[in-house]
């Protein structure tokens, strides 16, 4: 018996479970309020994707000379999916790698319409490997599983989001009020079993669902619907990222037939109200609410009358992944990108440097809100125990810190702090393409097990930069990535078309900025999506200020995502296909000869962008910049000193060779030999684990005490070659 049931409604991830029960578990942990966690997603996954599951879908009457050809085949060869899809599962899980090589045979898996994407995949592959590829193949087979189920038994079928179309922009509760009066879907029935079978093993107080995105809301009801029906008794809750942004503005009552409360924000005080609310029903004085909707004298009511203070970040204890079936998640690879394939390949402990976003200006984004604008990090000591701790208890080492953006003087403290402790780690999180990000500090960053980022370029055109009030311009986010790419971490763009006022021309220049940084080789993956205008934006706020007006409705259910006209009249959403498909290209490293009017049908402006103009972006030099206040880095100890002479006609030069032993290579340099007992003694003073580095400002004035000229030294050839190895770091 627990005091709370924590669920994930279907459907996020495969590979690795969303964080937010995980979250709520470790703060609960704290307050020794008991509590049991569920990802209903995987589970139903694992359960249909099985082979009595595969029995199941193919058990339900199809009128085969109706339906499409492609699920002819598929039914045709049901029989071959019955066989293989729990050995492609047990793959996927990690269970079974040497079936592999039998997939990458291409006489094992049944194939369908999917398998027509195979053209470029020797090429793609050529630097992912056997396991990938099998990956690949294995993915393209239960995407060709969902193509049929979604043709003939559940419309509303998704691996990452159900019914999603039911909770975007429904300002009204009508259609999904009615979806849920209808028969149980065939993945409700897979759902329901296994949530009863959690009620009953846990028997709840109060069950909380976290519904993050539209593609879960539906489940989430359905489910909610079921306690109601079934466990009067037990209350249910809802938070998390979908309430939070669309459901700020909630008035119909018939919501709550579903949920008795809702919560906003930062769910650890308000979840830690109700199970004392819950837990203690005879308190006389009025129960203590924060940021919580519920049913007051037959009215949809408010209540944020708890004076309680939301907790600090360092309080609220380290995730707890406990109950979740860790080693049944699988991964899979959409797109044969070693990038892009980080979001669906592999489990990832997932933590958060800081709260909120410490830039919080750009006028897309949802910055009045709190998970935006309350900014607050944690101390990279803090990341560090918990990183650790998370290993213990997980037995993962890998790490996605999913910040809104990761600060940049916190991501470096972490990858200190890291080295310092000997851990090994692999870890990656979303950034800003922030100027600091230099080639000394990304290289910091992979020694410390950085191995990607992901960062919002948007629409690449300085003009709409500054529009958005994004802070970077194309020039900066070129550098910044080719630092990133030059240390060997990938580096994923977030881009954006329709903004408001953009032209047509913006856009085509825009594509060819992204032609020009992947050509160059220094972005790796990205994805392009339209430009929606939200509630909390300042767009959303301040529509007339950027040239769009609203289409008002009526606001009863979600509000969030607002239609609009932009004083352009330009039809972005033509854009779509081409942007996407050129991407395509440009991810697997083909096709940057042909004209940008090749991914179009209809005529577009050539572009105005130079062909070099990437190229030029990257020609200034920064590295002879004497930056006083920078920290600097001895990442080695392993240097051997030898005095040698050398002579020059009548001259005799005495002079000190210093080697240094690195992972992959040996760095030797001359130095006089003043100079060169200076800098070993100084290495020897300042290992990596001292926690306080030394400035640059501090190294300057302890070798002039005895020696001349620090500047001359320190942007000397031997010293550049060593910071060039990463012997020295200037931070």
């Amino acid at each position: 018996m627990k005091d709370l049931l924590l669920i994930t409604p279907p459907f996020t991830q495969l590979n690795t479970p969303y964080p937010a029960t995980a979250y709520i578990k470790g703060f609960l942990n704290t307050k020794n309020i008991s509590s049991y966690q569920i990802d209903l997603g995987i589970e139903v996954i694992l359960n249909l994707f099985s082979k009595d599951g595969i029995q199941k879908i193919f058990d339900k009457e199809i009128d085969i000379e109706t339906v499409s050809e492609n699920s002819q085949r598929i039914f045709a060869l049901r029989n071959e999916y019955s066989k293989t899809i729990d050995q492609v599962i047990s793959f996927l899980q990690g269970k079974t790698p040497t079936l592999a090589r039998q997939i990458c045979s291409m006489n094992f898996l049944p194939e369908a319409s999917r398998f027509n994407q195979l053209d470029d995949m020797e090429f793609a592959f050529g630097n992912m490997g056997l396991q990938d590829k099998a990956k690949y193949l294995a993915t393209l087979y239960l995407e060709d599983l969902s193509d049929y189920i979604v043709e003939n038994v559940d419309s509303d079928f998704g691996f990452s989001r159900y019914a999603e179309r039911l909770g975007k922009s429904a300002n009204s509760f009508d259609e999904l009020y009615s979806k849920l009066s209808d028969n149980h879907t065939f993945i409700d029935n897979f759902t329901l079993k296994i949530l009863q079978e959690k009620l009953e093993l846990t028997q709840p107080k109060l069950v909380c669902f976290s519904i993050p995105f539209p593609g879960n809301l539906y489940s989430a009801f359905r489910c909610a619907k079921f306690i109601k029906e079934n466990y009067p008794n037990t209350k249910v809750a809802m938070g998390g990222g979908f309430p939070n942004t669309e459901l700020r503005e909630v008035k119909d009552k018939r919501v709550f037939e579903f949920f008795d409360f809702i919560t906003l924000d930062d769910g650890e005080v308000p979840l830690e109200l109700l199970y004392e609310n819950i837990s203690h029903p005879e308190q006389s004085e009025e129960s203590q609410y924060k940021r919580t909707f519920l049913i007051e004298n037959q009215e949809v009511t408010y209540k944020n009358n708890s004076k309680k203070h939301d907790y600090k970040q360092s309080e609220i204890g380290t995730p707890d992944y406990t109950d979740l079936q860790l080693d049944k998640y699988i991964s899979v690879i959409e797109i044969a990108n070693p990038m892009h394939s980080l979001w669906s390949d592999g489990r990832w402990n997932k933590l958060t440097m800081a709260h909120g976003c410490y830039w919080g200006k750009c006028t897309f984004c949802d910055i009045s809100l709190d998970y935006i604008k309350i900014y607050e990090p944690i101390s990279a000591k803090i990341l560090v125990d918990r990183m650790e701790e998370l290993i213990q208890t997980t037995g993962e080492t890998g790490f996605h810190f999913v910040d809104e953006a990761a600060p940049p003087a916190l991501m470096r403290e972490v990858a200190l702090e890291i080295l310092r402790r000997n851990l090994v780690v692999t870890w990656w999180t979303n950034i800003r393409f922030e100027k600091s990000f230099t080639r000394d500090l990304c290289f910091l960053l992979k020694l410390s097990g950085c191995v990607a980022v992901s960062g919002g370029l948007e629409v690449a055109s300085d003009r709409l930069l500054k529009l958005i009030d994004k802070g970077i311009s194309v020039e900066q986010v070129a550098q910044v990535t080719r630092n990133f790419t030059e240390a060997g971490i990938m580096i994923h763009a977030y881009l954006m078309y329709g903004y408001p006022t953009q032209t047509i021309q913006e856009t085509v220049d825009s594509l060819e900025m992204v032609r020009q940084l992947f050509e160059m080789g220094i972005l790796q993956s990205g994805f392009w999506h339209q430009f929606a205008m939200t509630a909390h934006s300042p767009v959303g706020l301040n529509p007339e200020e950027f040239g769009v007006t609203p289409i008002k409705q009526e606001i009863l259910f979600a509000n969030n995502d607002i239609d609009f006209t932009d004083k352009t009249g330009i039809d972005h959403g033509k854009f779509s296909f081409g942007l996407k498909k050129s991407l395509f290209n440009y991810m697997h490293g083909i096709n940057f000869e042909l004209p940008l009017q090749e991914w179009f049908d209809f005529k577009i402006p050539k572009t105005t962008v130079h062909p070099d103009h990437i190229h030029d972006c990257l020609l200034e030099n920064n590295e002879f910049k004497f930056r006083g206040n920078s920290k600097v880095v001895f990442l080695t100890k392993n240097v051997i000193a030898e005095n040698r002479i050398k002579t020059k006609k009548k001259y005799i030069y005495p002079y000190t060779r210093l080697t240094f032993h690195l992972k992959t290579n040996i760095v030797a340099v001359d130095l006089e030999q003043e100079q060169a007992e200076w800098l070993v003694k100084t290495i020897g003073e300042n290992p990596i684990e001292i926690s306080k580095g030394i400035t640059l400002q501090q190294l300057k004035v302890n070798f002039e005490e005895n020696l001349e000229d620090f500047e001359l030294f320190w942007f000397s050839k031997p010293i550049q070659q060593l910071k060039e190895n990463g012997v020295i770091l200037n931070l």
